[in-house]
């Protein structure tokens, strides 16, 4: 399989030619644990689409780390 989506460009693929879980379905959420060369630190939001969360998974235990960009956060500092 090919994993694709919006970490920096509308095409971006974050995975080729790997296995995934034969059940896997829309709506179901995948972990990536490396998304690039600008990680999250170097992230942007020039194109209008929001910053994903942060999450850290510890013995199965998922913490969140820096929450979801929404679109508030987008349009905050838009003055017109």
């Amino acid at each position: 399989m090919t994993v694709v989506g919006r970490h920096c460009e509308a095409g971006d693929v974050l995975a080729d030619g790997i296995a995934l879980p034969g059940d896997l379905r829309a709506g179901d959420l995948l972990a990536v644990p490396c998304t690039g060369a600008y990680h999250h630190s170097l992230a942007s939001n020039y194109n209008q689409i929001g910053r994903p969360p942060l999450i850290g998974v510890k013995n199965g235990v998922a913490t969140l780390l820096v929450r979801r960009e929404t679109e508030e956060d987008l349009s905050r500092r838009d003055l017109g």
